[in-house]
């Protein structure tokens, strides 16, 4: 398990992962939605996952959700590297009704993100560019490549909760283990 801590002048966070659970989680951001999202990452992907933040969110949703992809994905990549007997590369399409988002990752070390996701609009008061935000902070500290792609959807909550589980699925099957090492030409990664 990880555990990381991290406070600045507009978050307060602490953040535990055990990549070797089963989904449990206790998540408090204080933003519903995303909780709800965290929730489904953690359940989809069989982490345990424990996220406490407290947010400037008078002021807006930005600082909580970034911060929040920030530690998440440090803590993940405590957890994940050096990397060794792993699948390394998988992909997921999650539906949620008339929704469907397509998620590839490479649990390879290098941090890069393809995000083909709608932008404009929000979920309540959840503004659906701070989506892009949270992936954006998360594959850039874990140190992945991902790539989520929209296919289909008009229902702005399920386009979302299905980008969230597409990664949590991609991830778990990316992190299954094999026995003939890491699949890659250099040997290393």
């Amino acid at each position: 398990m990880t555990e990381i801590k991290r406070e600045t002048k507009e978050t307060k966070i602490e953040v535990k992962v055990n990549i070797k659970g089963t989904g449990k989680n206790n998540i408090s951001t204080g933003i519903g939605f995303f909780d709800h999202m965290l929730e489904t990452f953690s359940k989809h992907s069989g982490i345990d996952i424990d996220i406490y933040c407290e947010g400037d969110i008078e002021v807006d949703y930005h600082h909580t959700v970034e911060d929040v992809g920030i530690v998440l994905g440090q803590a993940l990549n405590n957890e994940v590297f050096p990397i060794k007997n792993i699948e390394r590369f998988s992909n997921a399409v999650a539906i949620l009704d008339e929704a469907a988002v397509e998620v590839d990752l490479d649990i390879g070390g290098r941090a890069y993100l393809v995000y083909e996701m709608p932008r404009e609009g929000a979920i309540r008061d959840f503004d659906l560019e701070l989506v892009e935000e949270f992936f954006k902070s998360l594959v850039f500290n874990f140190k992945i490549a991902a790539h989520i792609i929209y296919k289909r959807g008009t229902n702005k909550h399920h386009i979302v909760e299905s980008a969230f589980k597409s990664f949590a699925i991609a991830l778990r099957r990316a992190l299954t283990y094999r026995e003939s090492g890491i699949p890659s030409t250099k040997g290393i990664l």
